[in-house]
């Protein structure tokens, strides 16, 4: 009798532990499989994780590649962001890759075919960019979409990824890579400049009535009637009670990604406050606006703004558009003195000692630095026909 009992216990003990078995073998099995199906294909992004509206808009029409792939093995275009990375099944292995909708880009569809056996490739897909979803970001956004992908004659694979939608006022400077290359991105600065914003030819009428020009003829002139012309976008700035404000931090904690915060020209005349990249900004587009050649000169924490005065792009004259702030026109008589005996000064008389006090304060700053033009930190970005061939503005 305690025998069989024995017998049973035993059994029951065995028959437990076969189930154990099976189940811990059926779970192993899925959860291997389930590894095989994460590791599939990996989501990748040069820039952590990061997508900046400014960067896809300057380059959609011209697809200038400033952002640097992350592999020589690639396929795509690498200014969508991000991109998936693969090992190709066979000889010209076709992988069909589906991007879930979101708020800043539609369903995408696109297909690749990877020339070689077992190369690991990075694809960058196809985007459908809502481009007035990207204008419009004026704030940080998480945003989530699912990958799905086809290599071959496999079944599908899926992967959830979720990155962060930059602002459209943050500029991407530089990054660095995986192998912590650093890359240089300070050419999207020219994104903002917009000399056909629809506001521009109203700031420049409000220029010609300050009747310090009668018109605007570019360097046709010669060195004195540019300088003229500049004054008076001076005189009309300083008229709109423009004031200087340091903001230009963005909220992007990272050791790998750089940027800063650069008003658009809408953000500009809205707040009448501008930082350095700000002023030299919005003069750059007024000057290109009357075919004067802009320069942005960069160096350490400051930006100020260069211009030609020739049509061979010979003579450099610089400006610091900070000063412009200095003073409050209004706390100065008009452009005649009410008493002929007073000493106070008049605000035309302010306004054109504010301006040459700020040709005097950059072109000192400039010479102190113009022979350091191999240094990096230093950069000299001629807005001109060929750079708008490589980036266009964001159109704000």
């Amino acid at each position: 009798m305690v025998k069989n009992k024995y017998s049973s216990v035993r059994f029951w003990q065995c028959c437990s532990l076969f189930l154990f078995l099976i189940i811990l073998g059926i779970g192993g099995t899925y959860a291997y499989y389930q590894h095989q199906e994460a590791e599939r294909f990996q989501i990748v992004s040069e820039l952590s994780g990061n997508i900046f509206p400014s960067a896809i808009l300057s380059t959609a029409s011209t697809g200038t590649q400033v952002i640097q792939p992350s592999s020589k093995n690639y396929v795509g275009n690498p200014q969508v962001g991000f991109g998936i990375r693969v090992k190709a099944i066979s000889k010209n292995c076709r992988v069909h890759i589906e991007l879930s909708e979101t708020p800043y880009f539609s369903k995408s569809v696109s297909d690749f075919v990877l020339p070689i056996k077992d190369m690991v490739y990075t694809i960058y897909p196809d985007v459908l960019w809502d481009y007035e979803a990207l204008k419009n970001n004026s704030q940080p956004q998480p945003v989530s979409f699912a990958v799905t992908l086809k290599v071959g004659g496999e079944k599908p694979s899926q992967k959830i990824t979720t990155m962060s939608m930059r602002s459209i006022n943050e500029c991407l400077l530089c990054y660095k890579d995986e192998n912590m290359k650093l890359h240089d991105t300070s050419l999207y600065f020219a994104a903002y400049v917009n000399e056909d914003h629809p506001m521009i030819d109203i700031l420049l009428r409000e220029a010609l009535n300050t009747k310090i020009v009668r018109k605007f003829v570019g360097v046709q002139q010669g060195e004195r009637q540019v300088d003229k012309q500049v004054y008076a976008l001076w005189n009309m700035l300083q008229k709109r009670h423009f004031t200087y404000s340091s903001v230009s931090y963005s909220s992007l904690s990272s050791n790998m990604i750089y940027c800063q915060k650069v008003r658009t020209i809408d953000d500009a005349l809205q707040s009448s406050q501008i930082n350095c990249v700000d002023g030299t900004v919005l003069f750059a587009s007024l000057l290109r606006a009357i075919n004067i050649e802009p320069v942005m000169i960069r160096v350490p924490g400051h930006m100020f703004i260069g211009y030609y005065t020739d049509s061979k792009n010979e003579n450099l004259q610089v400006l610091e558009t900070t000063i412009i702030g200095d003073v409050s026109l209004d706390e100065y008589f008009p452009d005649e003195k009410l008493d002929s005996i007073s000493e106070t000064k008049t605000q035309s008389e302010m306004s054109r000692l504010t301006f040459d006090k700020a040709k005097e304060y950059a072109t000192k700053k400039y010479e102190a630095i113009k022979s350091n033009t191999g240094d990096e930190s230093f950069q000299f970005l001629e807005i001109s026909k060929s750079i708008r061939s490589k980036i266009q503005s964001i159109g704000r």
